[in-house]
């Protein structure tokens, strides 16, 4: 007996004649084995099934199913195979001995058995067993570590794409923060945006095309549009008013400056990072599909797809909001000046595809309400601009 065996090995018999069971476990006992005796294949299968054996002892001619049957049955689950099966039996002939081997027997002996061959096959059986348990622990303990590593890898990832939402949403809440009159936009502008992928992802054109990570980028990654914003003067941005020629060529580079800055980024973080969406967005939402848009008078499919989709979330949410320059158009008459569009300053795919979603459009437009009117807000401003040189106007009074 093997002395890597904590308890002593349990050998099952498979006998049914009792004088043989019993010859076989006067041989065993005293050798330090556990003998289990059972009288029928049934017995011998379910014994294993419920406590696996470290070695069987198996006969061929048994009732129930015979000693083939029970070979082959245990070699071929995955759970048993390796359970080592020496044939026992006193059918001396050669066609036996083939028929064990090929139903998977690891050894083969005749009755009346040489005891000292008996005992030097268990042996040798025992030490093929613990052989193939270590390879069975190490495999399982292999599969746990992959699986740990598996989640490990998978909370990493979803901490890492949290990280990087947070990421873009902060840096677009920094250009918000300069734009006093945005108000909710950017959660209005970013879910107007995925309506709008979602339902192109399912026409034909693009069926396969857009996959849901696409859907999810763009949803991230709108906020960016505006951010070179943070390099426009307060007196441009904030201007309760029409722009003039100059002020809006200034007004324009906000694209370049937001552009410049993500294609930066993503450039120091590898190419093609979760940036380069944003990079493509803050650089082309303000181009028009008939080329006369701008920084780069881009035509058509020339502007990228997500930089379309934006351009049209973006528009209709300042044609219905209230801004310093403007009251906030209704419904009907935003989405009347985008359908105006279709085709000239909107690509029409995009702009079907946002009419196709209007009813959750206007679910997204009364979940996010602005808090305060642009007028409130920049007459706040006024007073407390006032405040800091120690002029109350009549009106704050």
């Amino acid at each position: 007996m093997s002395a890597t065996y904590e308890r002593p090995p349990t050998v099952l018999v498979v006998d049914d004649l009792e004088e043989n069971a019993q010859i076989l476990e006067s041989f065993l006992r005293p050798r330090g084995y556990n003998p289990v005796c059972v009288n029928s294949g049934e017995a011998a299968l379910r014994h294993v099934e419920s406590e696996p054996p470290d070695v069987i002892l198996l006969d061929l001619m048994v009732p129930n199913l015979d000693g083939f049957e029970v070979c082959r049955r245990l070699k071929e689950d995955v759970k048993t195979h390796h359970i080592p099966i020496i044939i026992v039996t006193g059918l001396a002939n050669r066609d036996a001995n083939i028929l064990a081997l090929e139903a998977g027997a690891d050894d083969f002996l005749v009755k009346p058995f040489d005891a000292v061959l008996l005992g030097a096959r268990i042996r040798s059986s025992l030490r093929s067993k613990i052989l193939q348990d270590q390879v069975i622990e190490y495999q399982r303990e292999l599969e746990e570590s992959n699986q740990n590593l598996e989640y490990r890898i998978r909370d990493r990832t979803a901490q890492l794409a949290r990280t990087q939402q947070i990421t873009v949403f902060s840096l677009a809440k920094l250009a918000e923060s300069r734009d006093t009159e945005t108000g909710a936009h950017l959660e209005r502008m970013r879910s107007y945006a995925r309506e709008i992928a979602c339902e192109l992802g399912q026409r034909d054109k693009y069926r396969g095309k857009l996959h849901p990570d696409f859907v999810e980028q763009v949803f991230q990654s709108s906020p960016l549009h505006d951010i070179g914003k943070v390099g426009i003067p307060d007196a441009i941005l904030l201007k309760p008013g029409k722009l003039e020629e100059q002020e809006f060529d200034i007004m324009k580079t906000h694209t370049l400056i937001g552009g410049d800055t993500l294609k930066a980024a993503d450039k120091e973080a590898g190419q093609q990072s979760f940036l380069a969406m944003g990079r493509d967005i803050a650089y082309h939402h303000h181009e028009r599909w008939d080329g006369n848009g701008y920084p780069f008078s881009k035509v058509g499919e020339e502007i990228p797809l997500a930089a379309r989709i934006v351009a049209v979330s973006d528009v209709y949410d300042a044609l219905s909001s209230k801004r310093p320059y403007k009251e906030a158009y209704s419904h009907e008459t935003s989405i009347g000046i985008v359908i105006e569009g279709r085709g000239t300053a909107f690509d029409p795919d995009v702009v079907d595809a946002f009419l196709a979603r209007e009813k959750s459009v206007m679910a997204v437009r009364n979940q996010f309400q602005d808090h305060g009117t642009a007028s409130q807000i920049l007459r706040l401003n006024q007073i407390l601009d006032s405040l800091r040189s120690q002029e109350v106007p009549a009106a704050a009074s």
